[in-house]
């Protein structure tokens, strides 16, 4: 199945990286123009919009009409969280045929040029499920900009998740992964609850949990270039809850 889904050269037939926006029309066409530049063969681009009231909707359409099929764009009139457009994403992606699904920011923060060695990876060794991009493993690093007590809550949080649920995955919390399009399956997409950064934190304990294979490569996270956080108090209440509520909570369908 892994073997039919590339093409002669040994390359992923299709990698579809998603990316939900909210307010980043000037961070979108800079992400767009990195990723398109990598070269790598089979990638696409759908931008989950969540009715961006800065008008990056129609940022993404102009950019997709001009692509030449290579970038497209899910409109979503309800903005419900990072969880939630992850999601639909995925979900999207998958049934386009996606044999790789990223996950990366709008921001600027995650590094596209790490994006060919992570498919790499997953090319190279079909054991591989998930690859992250982290900023905990050798060679990996956060932002200079980043002021020491973000630094910090960082670190905090990543140690807070490996003390509950014990993944033994470095950057528990990391937002740039690559999927294989088979293990998105495995994990049940449906039925995942979790929302805001929390979602990253669920998504890693369903692949562990079916004995799904995780990698990690160093990257430098960087800080956004254009526009605010949306790290608000309710997400991050959120984050602190989930971790508990995965270990004891009663178990769904595909949880």
């Amino acid at each position: 199945m892994e073997q039919a889904s590339r093409n002669a050269g040994g390359a992923f037939a299709k990698v579809v990286v998603v990316v939900p926006t909210y307010n980043e029309r000037e961070n979108l066409p800079l992400l767009v123009d990195r990723l398109t530049g990598l070269g790598l063969p089979g990638l696409h681009v759908l931008v989950v919009d969540d009715g961006s009231p800065d008008g990056t909707g129609d940022v993404a359409d102009a950019i997709a009409e001009e692509s030449g099929g290579t970038v497209a764009v899910l409109h979503r009139t309800t903005k419900d969280g990072l969880g939630r457009a992850y999601v639909a994403g995925m979900t999207r992606a998958l049934a386009d045929g996606a044999d790789v699904v990223i996950q990366m920011d709008a921001d600027l923060s995650h590094p596209a040029e790490t994006l060919p060695l992570m498919v790499r990876t997953l090319r190279e060794d079909d054991g591989v499920a998930l690859v992250i991009g982290s900023r905990y493993v050798a060679g990996g690093a956060l932002a200079t900009e980043w002021a020491w007590h973000r630094k910090a809550l960082s670190a905090w949080a990543n140690f807070y998740v490996n003390a509950v649920l014990r993944l033994g995955v470095k950057d528990a919390t990391a937002g740039f992964k690559a999927w294989r399009g088979s293990a998105l399956e495995a994990v049940d997409l449906p039925s995942v609850r979790s929302n805001g950064y929390s979602f990253q934190v669920e998504m890693n304990h369903r692949a562990i949990r079916r004995g799904l294979r995780i990698v990690e490569v160093p990257i430098t996270f960087e800080e956004r270039v254009h526009g605010a956080s949306k790290l608000s108090l309710r997400v991050q209440a959120e984050s602190a809850i989930t971790p508990w509520k995965l270990r004891f909570g009663r178990r769904r369908a595909g949880s």
